[in-house]
């Protein structure tokens, strides 16, 4: 079979899945089940998969997908525990005194707040916190799920602490070979990993400080009543001071501090600047800028947990601790991953599933505690004493997020096993690579010195199918480290690149735009999303990939690996 052929083949599955969600719209209910049959049998028939390990990656696949469950439904439970609380009438009205400003609010929501919990937890835990939230002040659904996407692109690469960098990478490349190489030419793989850490920020910094931008765009472009021009370049200063906020904190962790708090340092200080600035009136458009009447949303706008502001209850809060609960969710999710001994004592709750079926590689498992579900469910608990909650009232508040959580695990229980399967076609019969190793191979050979310009649209492409920047750079950071090595480039900047790349892919996601679409009951659109989350990626991507072209050809970017 040519390269070729085998290509296509693996692309299969994807094509079918855009085909299906973005050109026809169709449901993800519908589309998914196909799209995992497709990848199911191009795995046994194509690659000569067993039936065993086909059968193990599916299984693996519905482990994977209960973690994912949990984090949703910790975030619809919080916003529902508040809903009935009390908590989110404070909330709006505090915002109202912010900025009535739509524009403001969703700079602020989902752009800095969205940063700091993209920071602290990953895993596309900002877009179902911020989208809700976003919908619980009265924005549209959708737009409240395209505002918790657009989020998934800066800050993603140092999510939940660090880990795409300090598991992704770290384990994605071939630390012993590498490392032996790196101690030969008088580095270490410490300096060598900071290096594409403080290359991933500085670029994620000069692409993604227009993201408050892009956003406003989307909102005015796509929700507004009169779509107007005005609108965007009236709110353009406030933007862009709300983009270099978070990234110029952003970049000094990156390069000084390491992987692990670029997103979350970021996020919180400019949080502080910019909130601080929009009450003092900073920068902010003299024209409010709202939706129009709410009777007047199209029904494709509006999702079943539409939160009407005569549906929340409302009892005398303040501010302070109406947000407690989110500031408890930061607070926690950071020593649970920064302090070592509660991290082994929240990882010490687990069920896990090693070799399954006998297949060699092929885990899985849960961390209740640890996982970001697990601390959303402890702040329930935590907001039903602070807010003095009723029983009754948690119980109407847990009844919501079970019902919004079984939509949400039908197109789940696809989508991840399919991932799985192609992530794991690299042990077949017919000794081939893996899917997506043969897909980004051939793009690599197919376009020779212009590499770098691609590279971030490989880590994109795993992004898409794994909704994981993590995973999409433990599938392909040798891959690009080997394509550097053969053209002469810099392994780290071409490395670097995969990472930004694979951030930015997450917000094509296809399970993070169902995990956020669910919090907010909109499943069944995820298309839509989809067909505006396109034209950000798109934008990210190339940028990145021109970046790297000028840094690898013009400004002749090295690493201790490069020779001479």
């Amino acid at each position: 079979m040519s390269s070729g052929f085998l290509a296509f083949m693996a692309f299969a599955p994807i094509l079918l899945a855009g085909v299906l969600l973005i050109g026809l719209r169709w449901p993800a209910r519908r589309a998914m089940p196909l799209v995992y049959l497709l990848s199911a049998g191009i795995a046994l028939f194509v690659w000569d998969m067993s039936f065993n390990r086909v059968l193990a990656s599916t299984l693996q696949g519905l482990v994977v997908t209960v973690g994912v469950l949990w984090i949703i439904f910790g975030a619809i439970l919080l916003l529902n525990t508040l809903k009935h609380s009390g908590g989110i009438t404070a909330i709006r009205a505090g915002f109202t005194t912010i900025s009535p400003d739509r524009r403001i609010q969703a700079i602020i929501i989902a752009w800095l707040f969205g940063c700091f919990i993209e920071g602290a937890s990953g895993f596309g835990t900002p877009a179902a916190i911020a989208a809700p939230l976003l919908v619980a002040i009265g924005f549209p659904a959708m737009a409240a799920v395209l505002m918790g996407m657009l989020v998934q692109s800066t800050p993603v690469s140092f999510g939940a602490v660090g880990t795409p960098i300090i598991v992704g990478v770290n384990t994605g490349l071939d630390h012993a070979a590498i490392g032996e190489q790196l101690a030969a030419a008088g580095s270490s793989w410490e300096a060598y990993l900071q290096l594409i850490t403080s290359q991933v920020a500085i670029v994620h910094a000069l692409v993604g400080t227009v993201m408050p931008l892009v956003m406003v765009i989307m909102l005015v472009r796509f929700f507004g009543q009169d779509k107007s021009w005005r609108a965007v370049f009236e709110v353009l200063p406030f933007a862009l001071f709300a983009g270099v906020s978070m990234t110029i904190p952003y970049v000094l962790g990156g390069v000084f501090l390491g992987p692990e708090f670029p997103s979350l340092i970021g996020g919180l200080v400019g949080l502080a600047i910019v909130t601080t600035a929009a009450r003092a009136g900073f920068l902010v458009p003299k024209r409010q800028w709202d939706f129009a009447p709410r009777d007047s949303w199209p029904a494709a706008w509006m999702g079943t947990v539409e939160m009407r502001l005569e549906e929340l209850t409302a009892r005398p809060m303040s501010s302070f601790r109406a947000w407690l609960p989110y500031l408890l969710v930061g607070v926690l999710l950071v020593i649970s991953r920064v302090f070592p001994e509660v991290t082994a004592a929240f990882k010490a709750v687990a069920v896990n599933f090693t070799d399954i079926l006998g297949e060699a590689g092929v885990s899985a498992g849960v961390q209740p505690l640890y996982l970001p579900g697990g601390i959303l469910v402890m702040v329930v608990i935590a907001t039903f004493f602070l807010h003095r909650m009723k029983a009754s009232e948690l119980g109407k508040a847990a009844g919501e997020s079970f019902g919004v959580l079984l939509s949400a695990g039908f197109v789940l229980l696809f989508t991840v096993p399919m991932v799985r399967i192609l992530i794991n076609s690299g042990v077949n019969a017919a000794d081939l690579p893996s899917m997506p190793i043969v897909m980004a191979r051939y793009v690599a050979d197919s376009v020779g010195g212009i590499y770098p310009l691609l590279a971030p649209s490989i880590g994109a492409l795993g992004a898409f199918l794994a909704g994981s920047n993590t995973v999409s750079n433990m599938m392909f950071s040798q891959f690009q480290f080997g394509v550097a090595s053969n053209l002469g480039l810099s392994t780290a900047l071409i490395v670097a690149a995969q990472a930004i790349g694979a951030a930015a892919g997450n917000m094509i996601a296809i399970h993070n735009v169902v995990a956020a679409s669910a919090t907010v009951g909109l499943l069944g659109r995820e298309g839509t999303t989809l067909r505006r989350t396109i034209w950000p990626t798109l934008y990210y991507v190339l940028m990145t990939g021109l970046i790297a072209l000028f840094a690898a050809y013009v400004m002749g970017v090295r690493d201790p690996l490069m020779a001479g």
